[in-house]
């Protein structure tokens, strides 16, 4: 079992920028892929950006050159720097992990951007 816990979400203006963060624990040995996942009203969640423990990351082409995925494998934690916010990326931000071939979530940050 991989317990997930995000925080740092919160609400802020257009252009801004908001940093949240993921700490993994219980059977972290195992973990693979980490990233985050954001759902906003209405629509499916959806692909921010992942990381795995060695490797490329990936990112949403609408997060692109504004967010950057980040982690540190000693502490077992993921950071997701988010810069020039629009009101479009206002979601439930989750983080996700993948660990002995099962996928785990965290329990979601929300994350408002309006002026």
């Amino acid at each position: 079992q991989v317990q997930l816990v995000e925080s740092g979400g919160g609400l802020v203006q257009p252009g801004g920028s908001l940093r949240l963060s993921c700490a993994a624990s219980g059977s972290i040995f195992s973990i693979g892929v980490m990233g985050w996942y954001r759902q906003a009203p209405g629509k499916q969640r959806e692909l921010v950006a992942v990381i795995p423990k060695g490797g490329s990351t990936i990112y949403a082409d609408s997060v692109k050159g504004r967010f950057t995925i980040s982690r540190d494998n000693a502490k077992n934690t993921i950071d997701l720097q988010m810069n020039s916010l629009k009101p479009e990326d206002t979601a439930v931000y989750y983080c996700n992990s993948i660990s002995g071939g099962r996928v785990y979530w965290g329990q979601g940050t929300q994350v408002t951007v309006s002026s």
